[in-house]
């Protein structure tokens, strides 16, 4: 009896074995970060972007215009992977108008208190987008745009792989034209 008792109990052990494997991978999966992932999360409260992300958004508006793109400051909230100091930091988003992608097409602004506070915040910025938790963040082909404006920064980035509208090309490039890049770590 022991002996046929047993070997019932092997098939129910190896179904339980079964089972909190599908289990581990299914907890597993729910941990794996996505694109829009950031810390704060989305929604979390920052200090109001002052005059020098409103002036630095101009110029991004400007240049985008330069390139064909019409944009304005958008009416709805967005957050990029952000490492710390840019999660925390004062922001306006502004979004070019690209007609076979609405949803996308953002630039970020974020102001700091001063020229070297938004030089700190940028090189922590490239050093966490190239970092493993950060890049996991981006899809593979994602090209990352840092620009340092003044006491500001500016990010944008995009996918050829996976843009709906060719036009996000031309924000990188018209991006170009204001400030100075920051270098992200490859």
């Amino acid at each position: 009896m022991r002996h046929r008792h047993s070997r019932a109990r092997g098939p129910l052990r190896l179904a339980a074995l079964a089972a909190l494997a599908a289990l581990a991978v299914f907890v597993a999966a729910g941990c794996v970060p996505v694109a829009r992932v950031t810390y704060p999360p989305v929604g979390s409260t920052t200090a109001p972007a002052g005059a020098a992300a409103a002036s630095t958004a101009g110029e991004v508006i400007r240049a985008l215009g330069v390139a064909g793109l019409p944009s304005a400051v958008a009416d709805r909230g967005y957050r990029p992977p952000e490492g710390p100091a840019f999660a925390a930091a004062p922001r306006l988003v502004v979004q070019a108008t690209l007609p076979d992608d609405p949803a996308h097409g953002y630039v970020v602004v974020y102001e700091f208190a001063s020229n070297g506070e938004a030089a700190a915040a940028a090189a922590d910025q490239a050093a966490y987008v190239a970092s493993g938790p950060g890049r996991v963040q981006f899809v593979p082909d994602a090209h990352l745009v840092l620009r340092l404006l003044g006491s500001t920064a500016v990010f944008y980035w995009w996918s050829p792989g996976s843009a709906l509208d060719p036009r996000a090309a031309d924000i990188e490039a018209a991006l170009g034209t204001v400030g100075t890049a920051i270098a992200i770590p490859g």
